[in-house]
């Protein structure tokens, strides 16, 4: 999901980057709203949604401590503005990183770790919204998920490709789960 992609994640190694997994931490859900009040000042006009995803947006999960962000433009032709806007708070426009319907931000330097994705449509965003929203609903697969993390952090710890494909089969099976239960 949207954290399973850093910026290491094309090079593959990370030494000095390692894959951390750590068990939940409460504040978490208390991070993201600051950091929505903050996008939500600066682009809440051009947003549908700006939402919690990734696993530190499932209470228990265990994740790395990585706040991941969807905002959902309200229409695709205000990238280009979102870009500028988001660039004069300090963020960094990555592209889409080899995953259209996406486009990731670097956070500004001293910012809570975070990942921001601007979705110019809903593709992305509604997989992260039914991966989440799966995982909420279903401990037991939520239970199994934090486990395989935790042990694939441990495999995989200076390999952030491993670990994310590693993982792909559990996200794309959940995915196909939550798509059959609509």
């Amino acid at each position: 999901m949207p954290n399973e992609t850093a910026p290491s994640a094309s090079l593959g190694r990370a030494p000095n980057n390692p894959v951390v997994v750590v068990a939940y931490n409460p504040s978490w859900p208390q991070q993201f709203e600051a950091l929505r009040s903050r996008l939500a000042s600066v682009l809440g006009h051009m947003a549908t949604a700006i939402e919690h995803v990734g696993s530190t947006a499932v209470p228990g999960l265990a994740a790395k401590p990585i706040i991941d962000i969807d905002l959902l433009l309200k229409l695709p032709d205000d990238l280009p503005l979102a870009i500028s806007e988001l660039a004069s708070i300090g963020y960094q426009h990555r592209g889409d990183l080899g995953i259209p319907s996406r486009e990731a931000f670097h956070a500004p330097a001293g910012d809570l770790h975070h990942h921001l994705y601007v979705c110019p449509d809903n593709t992305e965003y509604q997989r992260h919204i039914a991966f989440r929203d799966y995982l909420r609903a279903h401990s037991k697969e939520s239970d199994f998920y934090a486990s395989l993390k935790l042990q694939l952090a441990i495999r995989f710890r200076d390999d952030r490709e491993a670990y994310n494909n590693a993982k792909a089969e559990f996200v794309e099976t959940i995915l196909r789960i939550a798509s059959l239960k609509k």
